[in-house]
């Protein structure tokens, strides 16, 4: 099975010129979910991977269950205002401004291995928050795994001192 058949290109999506890659057909399909999680995850197996974290939103859906397919925890890195528990918080530059992404502070134990996890790699602003975040906290990064990489956006050169990283479909 081609999963780049499962992606559906929405032309000016969420904006004029962009061009956004929805999942919405994969997710709906058995076949194709089955097969992108375990094409995220199997680069990682056997690397003793203790923990999964996953961004918010689309990295909850593949995030669940490649920890599930590795027989790892899952930690979700949130926005902020939604986790109930004490947060450390990283903020981050965007194309126009600053956003804010958090984790628990008890999320991760110094030394443990956690693989990161997003359905997409755009110019990994997002993605080295959620890094940088798990190293505050002493975790060792396995690797970093998305479903999409948009490679001309070269988002890839921030997180390759996170470990290997690695993309499913790349446009």
């Amino acid at each position: 099975m081609d999963l780049h058949t499962l992606i559906r290109d929405i032309a000016d999506y969420p904006k004029p010129g962009i061009v956004f890659k929805d999942i919405s057909p994969l997710l709906k399909n058995p076949a194709g979910l089955a097969m992108a999680v375990e094409q995220m995850a199997n680069p990682y197996r056997g690397k003793g991977v203790e923990l999964v974290c996953g961004a918010e939103s689309r990295g909850f859906i593949f995030g669940t269950a490649i920890a599930q397919a590795l027989s790892a925890g899952f930690i979700p890195i949130r926005k902020p205002g939604k986790l109930p528990y004490g947060t450390h918080a990283m903020e981050y530059d965007l194309e126009y401004g600053t956003d804010t992404l958090e984790i628990h502070t008890d999320a991760v134990a110094k030394g443990q291995k956690v693989l990161m996890v997003d359905d997409l790699l755009a110019t990994g602003g997002t993605m080295e928050a959620c890094c940088e975040l798990v190293k505050k906290m002493g975790g060792d990064i396995v690797g970093v795994t998305v479903l999409i990489e948009l490679s001309f956006l070269e988002g890839r050169a921030k997180l390759d001192r996170f470990g290997q990283a690695h993309a499913v479909l790349t446009y």
